[in-house]
């Protein structure tokens, strides 16, 4: 069994020095589908953090998917409630899908995780891990790996965490798109009020009712949801909402 554990780590190790070695981006996808396939997950994915003004379909690097289920995750808007990718928003580090859970048993839309959870079950997905990609402008990206339930040991789940970074930083240098970190980045400072009616506009208020609740006039409730706005570059408050729950502002 240790015995085991070191081989995996060995591929670990040798895709991290093996990547810098690889002229082009189909070799680093070929290296990463062995590592993927040498630990048995059936399926993985490396995607960059979606913009306000970029499409969610163009941002995958690499990945493979059970047949289906991105039409049905996008469908359903999955992406809004997703508890790995709420989590991912304030991890430091690789963390298991279905530890997620526990984190958001209290949450309103814990039946639509539930509903989730149980479609990716049905396409295969029955748990995984996710590593978030960090930069100066904060979270850039992340790699997942899943299918059935595999367990990884903490020094694993740190070094796949530097293969997600090792991937993803030569990906983009091999494809010309190395300036990612470099992008303007949002203003996801909110003030104390800020914060309390765009709490009340994700559990799906309006503005007459908000203001009823926070005693202040409907004008100020909307120069407030202005000023969100504007500091998360959304185009509507729709967009605002799913901005905020991608961030981690809201849960």
């Amino acid at each position: 069994m240790i015995q085991g554990v070191w081989v995996n780590i060995n591929q670990l190790l040798h895709f991290l020095v093996v990547a810098d070695e690889c002229r082009s981006a189909t070799e680093v996808v070929e290296e990463l589908e062995k590592l993927v396939a040498a630990y048995g997950f059936d399926y993985y994915g490396l995607v960059r953090q979606p913009k306000p003004d970029e499409n969610p379909l163009e941002l995958v690097l690499c990945g493979r998917w059970p047949e289906g289920w991105p039409q049905i995750y996008i469908a359903k808007k999955y992406v809004l409630i997703d508890p790995t990718i709420r989590y991912l928003s304030q991890a430091q580090s690789g963390f298991r899908w279905r530890d997620t859970a526990h984190a958001f048993r209290a949450d309103p839309h814990r039946k639509r995780m539930e509903r989730m959870l149980m479609d990716g079950m049905r396409f295969g997905l029955l748990d995984g891990y996710i590593f978030p990609v960090h930069g100066r402008t904060g979270l850039l990206g992340n790699m997942t790996v899943g299918g059935k339930p595999i367990d990884l040991s903490p020094i694993e789940i740190s070094l796949f965490d530097a293969v997600a970074k090792k991937a993803f930083w030569r990906l983009l240098e091999l494809t010309r798109e190395g300036d990612v970190d470099s992008a303007k980045a949002i203003d996801a400072r909110m003030t104390r009020r800020e914060m309390e009616v765009l709490s009340y506009l994700a559990d799906g208020l309006t503005s007459n009712e908000i203001s009823k609740i926070l005693k202040i006039s409907n004008h100020t409730v909307d120069w407030y949801m202005n000023g969100i706005q504007d500091k998360l570059n959304a185009k509507n408050r729709q967009h605002v909402v799913a901005l905020a729950f991608r961030l981690g502002l809201v849960t």
